[in-house]
Formats: structure tokens, C-alpha cells, sequence
């Protein structure tokens, strides 16, 4: 009973060890999150959204797009604009879509994942300054798009 008591207290220690290892990794700041999805009838799917509690943020559903949020939690819909749900993270902004003070380009989060071995499968242009975005995907095949808009 001893040893496997010390057995579990000595991977739990590691564990938290390791664990304190991760969380001590600079995190890289990608920006406000929503998560973007493809929708057959944006009328029905704001309809249907409304009923879980999510409100008009941003958007027009006339030109078949609109951002809504629920809390902190946003989502945009999107009629014949995306391919496929996709993660979104936006450089520049705090989760009610207002400007932040300082962030990271989309250029430096680009430059710093290649630089850990991360494919981007859509690259910002390195030479412009201002709006411009990245696309990736993670190892399960979930889109992600770095949006910057100013």
C-alpha cells in the first residue's frame, strides 16, 4: 500500500511539474475568439441562435452574415462565405470587438509559428502593414483563421 501511495504522490509531483512547465510558456496572444460558422439559411440559424440567448453584434443579414453574442461568447454566421466552420481569433481586439491598446500583428504570430514549425497554409503579406490575416489547421483538420482587421 506504501509504495503504490508514493508511487501515486510521485506522478502526481511530476505531473504538476509538468504541467507548472506549460503554463510557464509565454503565451502568444492571438486576439479575441468566436468561432465562425457555415450556415444553409442565416435567417433560420439567427432565428435559432436568438432562442439561446444570443444577440446582434455586428454584421447585415442581407449581405448573408452576422456576428452574434451571447456573454462573452460570439459567433458569426456566415451564408456562402466559408468553406467549413472555422475558429476564428482577431489580433487588435478584446472579446466585445473594441480596439485594444497594443497587440501583436498578424505578421509577428505568423513569423513566431513558423519559427516553432507550424504550416501556415495561408500567409499575410510581411511587406504591408495593417489589416491582413493567416489561415492553419490544426492536426484533427479544424480550420483557423488569425483575423486582423486594422
Amino acid at each position: 500500500m506504501k509504495k503504490i501511495l508514493f508511487s501515486f504522490l510521485l506522478l502526481s509531483q511530476l505531473a504538476f511539474a509538468q504541467e507548472n512547465n506549460i503554463s510557464n510558456q509565454k503565451n502568444m496572444e492571438l486576439g479575441a475568439f468566436s468561432i465562425s460558422l457555415k450556415v444553409k439559411d442565416i435567417k433560420k440559424s439567427v432565428e435559432f441562435y436568438e432562442k439561446l440567448g444570443f444577440t446582434y453584434k455586428a454584421g447585415n443579414i442581407d449581405q448573408n452574415w452576422i456576428v452574434l453574442k451571447n456573454g462573452n461568447t460570439v459567433i458569426g454566421l456566415f451564408q456562402g462565405f466559408i468553406e467549413e466552420n472555422t475558429l476564428t481569433f482577431n489580433p487588435g481586439w478584446d472579446q466585445q470587438a473594441q480596439n485594444l491598446p497594443e497587440f501583436t500583428d498578424v505578421r509577428e504570430i505568423q513569423k513566431k509559428l513558423k519559427e516553432k514549425g507550424v504550416k501556415v497554409d495561408r500567409e499575410a503579406n510581411e511587406t504591408t502593414k495593417g489589416p491582413e490575416y493567416i489561415v492553419l489547421t490544426d492536426p484533427d483538420g479544424n480550420s483557423i483563421l488569425i483575423d486582423q482587421h486594422r
